[in-house]
Protein backbone atom coordinates (compact mmCIF):
# COMPACT_ATOMS: atom_id res chain seq x y z
CA UNK A 1 0.00 0.00 0.00
CA UNK A 2 1.48 3.22 -1.04
CA UNK A 3 0.89 6.41 0.70
CA UNK A 4 0.76 9.87 -0.79
CA UNK A 5 2.77 12.88 0.26
CA UNK A 6 0.16 13.87 2.80
CA UNK A 7 -0.11 10.36 4.16
CA UNK A 8 -3.60 9.81 2.85
CA UNK A 9 -2.62 7.00 0.50
CA UNK A 10 -3.70 8.96 -2.66
CA UNK A 11 -1.02 9.22 -5.40
CA UNK A 12 -2.91 11.69 -7.64
CA UNK A 13 -1.37 15.05 -8.31
CA UNK A 14 -3.70 17.92 -7.20
CA UNK A 15 -2.40 20.10 -10.06
CA UNK A 16 -3.44 17.49 -12.62
CA UNK A 17 -6.89 17.26 -11.08
CA UNK A 18 -7.35 21.02 -11.22
CA UNK A 19 -6.35 21.02 -14.89
CA UNK A 20 -8.76 18.14 -15.57
CA UNK A 21 -11.59 20.01 -13.82
CA UNK A 22 -10.90 23.20 -15.78
CA UNK A 23 -10.90 21.32 -19.09
CA UNK A 24 -14.20 19.63 -18.19
CA UNK A 25 -15.75 22.97 -17.29
CA UNK A 26 -14.37 24.93 -20.27
CA UNK A 27 -17.77 25.14 -22.08
CA UNK A 28 -19.75 26.05 -18.97
CA UNK A 29 -21.14 29.60 -18.85
CA UNK A 30 -21.94 31.54 -15.75
CA UNK A 31 -25.67 31.83 -14.97
CA UNK A 32 -26.37 35.52 -14.60
CA UNK A 33 -29.50 35.22 -12.42
CA UNK A 34 -29.04 32.80 -9.59
CA UNK A 35 -32.30 33.66 -7.83
CA UNK A 36 -34.80 30.85 -7.57
CA UNK A 37 -38.30 31.29 -9.07
CA UNK A 38 -40.44 31.56 -5.95
CA UNK A 39 -43.75 32.21 -7.73
CA UNK A 40 -46.38 29.60 -7.01
CA UNK A 41 -47.12 27.32 -9.95
CA UNK A 42 -50.13 28.39 -12.02
CA UNK A 43 -53.39 26.62 -11.22
CA UNK A 44 -54.31 23.76 -13.52
CA UNK A 45 -56.46 24.84 -16.47
CA UNK A 46 -60.23 24.63 -15.96
CA UNK A 47 -62.39 23.19 -18.74
CA UNK A 48 -64.82 26.13 -18.72
CA UNK A 49 -66.71 25.06 -21.85
CA UNK A 50 -67.26 21.54 -20.55
CA UNK A 51 -68.45 22.90 -17.20
CA UNK A 52 -70.91 25.21 -18.99
CA UNK A 53 -72.16 22.30 -21.13
CA UNK A 54 -72.66 20.15 -18.05
CA UNK A 55 -74.60 22.96 -16.31
CA UNK A 56 -76.88 23.28 -19.36
CA UNK A 57 -77.50 19.53 -19.36
CA UNK A 58 -78.45 19.58 -15.67
CA UNK A 59 -80.71 22.60 -16.25
CA UNK A 60 -82.39 20.91 -19.21
CA UNK A 61 -83.04 17.81 -17.10
CA UNK A 62 -84.90 19.98 -14.61
CA UNK A 63 -87.17 21.45 -17.31
CA UNK A 64 -90.47 19.76 -18.12
CA UNK A 65 -90.33 17.45 -21.15
CA UNK A 66 -91.28 19.04 -24.48
CA UNK A 67 -94.78 18.67 -25.81
CA UNK A 68 -94.71 15.97 -28.53
CA UNK A 69 -96.68 18.36 -30.75
CA UNK A 70 -93.79 20.85 -30.47
CA UNK A 71 -91.08 18.42 -31.58
CA UNK A 72 -90.50 17.94 -35.27
CA UNK A 73 -88.57 14.91 -36.46
CA UNK A 74 -87.22 14.14 -39.88
CA UNK A 75 -90.09 11.75 -40.65
CA UNK A 76 -92.89 14.13 -39.72
CA UNK A 77 -94.41 16.51 -42.21
CA UNK A 78 -95.23 20.02 -41.10
CA UNK A 79 -96.13 23.12 -43.07
CA UNK A 80 -98.07 26.29 -42.37
CA UNK A 81 -98.51 29.52 -44.24
CA UNK A 82 -97.45 32.86 -42.85
CA UNK A 83 -100.19 34.20 -40.63
CA UNK A 84 -101.34 30.83 -39.30
CA UNK A 85 -101.06 30.95 -35.53
CA UNK A 86 -98.72 28.55 -33.77
CA UNK A 87 -101.57 27.56 -31.47
CA UNK A 88 -103.59 26.43 -34.51
CA UNK A 89 -100.64 24.41 -35.84
CA UNK A 90 -100.08 22.82 -32.43
CA UNK A 91 -103.77 21.85 -32.21
CA UNK A 92 -103.66 20.44 -35.74
CA UNK A 93 -100.66 18.28 -34.83
CA UNK A 94 -102.42 17.03 -31.70
CA UNK A 95 -105.52 16.06 -33.63
CA UNK A 96 -107.83 18.69 -32.09
CA UNK A 97 -109.48 19.29 -35.47
CA UNK A 98 -111.33 16.11 -36.38
CA UNK A 99 -111.01 15.37 -40.09
CA UNK A 100 -114.34 15.62 -41.94
CA UNK A 101 -113.16 13.33 -44.75
CA UNK A 102 -110.20 11.19 -45.67
CA UNK A 103 -108.38 10.00 -48.77
CA UNK A 104 -106.23 6.85 -48.88
CA UNK A 105 -103.52 6.96 -51.55
CA UNK A 106 -102.03 3.51 -50.83
CA UNK A 107 -101.25 1.55 -53.97
CA UNK A 108 -101.64 4.46 -56.38
CA UNK A 109 -98.99 5.67 -58.79
CA UNK A 110 -97.70 9.20 -58.41
CA UNK A 111 -99.83 10.40 -61.31
CA UNK A 112 -102.98 8.70 -59.97
CA UNK A 113 -102.30 10.03 -56.46
CA UNK A 114 -101.94 13.60 -57.75
CA UNK A 115 -105.23 13.40 -59.63
CA UNK A 116 -107.10 11.84 -56.67
CA UNK A 117 -105.67 14.38 -54.22
CA UNK A 118 -106.66 17.34 -56.43
CA UNK A 119 -110.22 16.00 -56.84
CA UNK A 120 -110.51 15.19 -53.12
CA UNK A 121 -109.35 18.66 -51.96
CA UNK A 122 -111.62 20.42 -54.46
CA UNK A 123 -114.62 18.39 -53.24
CA UNK A 124 -113.68 19.02 -49.59
CA UNK A 125 -113.52 22.75 -50.25
CA UNK A 126 -116.93 22.71 -51.97
CA UNK A 127 -118.42 20.90 -48.96
CA UNK A 128 -116.91 23.46 -46.56
CA UNK A 129 -114.60 20.96 -44.80
CA UNK A 130 -111.96 22.66 -42.69
CA UNK A 131 -109.81 19.62 -41.88
CA UNK A 132 -109.25 16.43 -43.87
CA UNK A 133 -106.89 13.48 -43.54
CA UNK A 134 -104.74 12.24 -46.41
CA UNK A 135 -103.16 8.82 -45.97
CA UNK A 136 -99.98 8.61 -48.03
CA UNK A 137 -98.26 5.73 -46.25
CA UNK A 138 -94.76 5.55 -44.84
CA UNK A 139 -93.14 4.32 -48.03
CA UNK A 140 -91.93 1.04 -46.62
CA UNK A 141 -93.22 -0.83 -49.68
CA UNK A 142 -91.46 1.56 -52.05
CA UNK A 143 -88.46 0.45 -54.06
CA UNK A 144 -87.12 4.00 -53.80
CA UNK A 145 -84.74 5.08 -51.02
CA UNK A 146 -87.40 7.47 -49.71
CA UNK A 147 -91.20 7.31 -49.62
CA UNK A 148 -92.47 8.48 -53.02
CA UNK A 149 -96.07 9.41 -52.18
CA UNK A 150 -95.20 10.98 -48.85
CA UNK A 151 -92.62 13.30 -50.43
CA UNK A 152 -94.96 14.06 -53.33
CA UNK A 153 -97.94 14.86 -51.08
CA UNK A 154 -95.70 17.21 -49.08
CA UNK A 155 -94.73 19.08 -52.27
CA UNK A 156 -98.24 19.12 -53.77
CA UNK A 157 -99.93 20.44 -50.61
CA UNK A 158 -97.39 23.26 -50.22
CA UNK A 159 -98.31 24.55 -53.71
CA UNK A 160 -102.06 24.70 -53.14
CA UNK A 161 -103.63 28.04 -52.21
CA UNK A 162 -106.54 26.34 -50.43
CA UNK A 163 -104.15 24.62 -47.94
CA UNK A 164 -103.38 26.71 -44.86
CA UNK A 165 -101.39 24.08 -43.00
CA UNK A 166 -100.71 20.37 -42.74
CA UNK A 167 -99.03 18.15 -40.20
CA UNK A 168 -98.37 14.49 -39.69
CA UNK A 169 -101.30 12.88 -37.93
CA UNK A 170 -101.08 11.79 -34.31
CA UNK A 171 -99.75 8.26 -33.85
CA UNK A 172 -103.22 6.83 -33.16
CA UNK A 173 -104.50 8.18 -36.49
CA UNK A 174 -101.77 7.16 -38.92
CA UNK A 175 -98.72 8.91 -37.47
CA UNK A 176 -96.12 9.75 -40.09
CA UNK A 177 -98.08 7.79 -42.69
CA UNK A 178 -100.88 10.39 -42.87
CA UNK A 179 -101.36 14.15 -42.70
CA UNK A 180 -104.06 16.35 -41.34
CA UNK A 181 -104.72 19.15 -43.80
CA UNK A 182 -106.24 22.43 -42.67
CA UNK A 183 -108.16 24.06 -45.53
CA UNK A 184 -108.94 27.71 -46.09
CA UNK A 185 -112.53 28.73 -45.41
CA UNK A 186 -114.45 28.92 -48.66
CA UNK A 187 -115.22 32.46 -49.48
Amino acid sequence: MSSGQDGSGDDRDPVDETALFRRAMADVRRYEDDRADTRPPPPPPRPLQREADERRVVESLLEPPPDPAEVETGEELLYYRAGVQRRVVRQLRRGHYPPAAQLDLHGLTRREAYRELALFLAAAGERGHRCVRVIHGKGRGSRQPQPVLKVSVDQWLRRRDDVLAFASAPENDGGTGAVYVLLRKPG
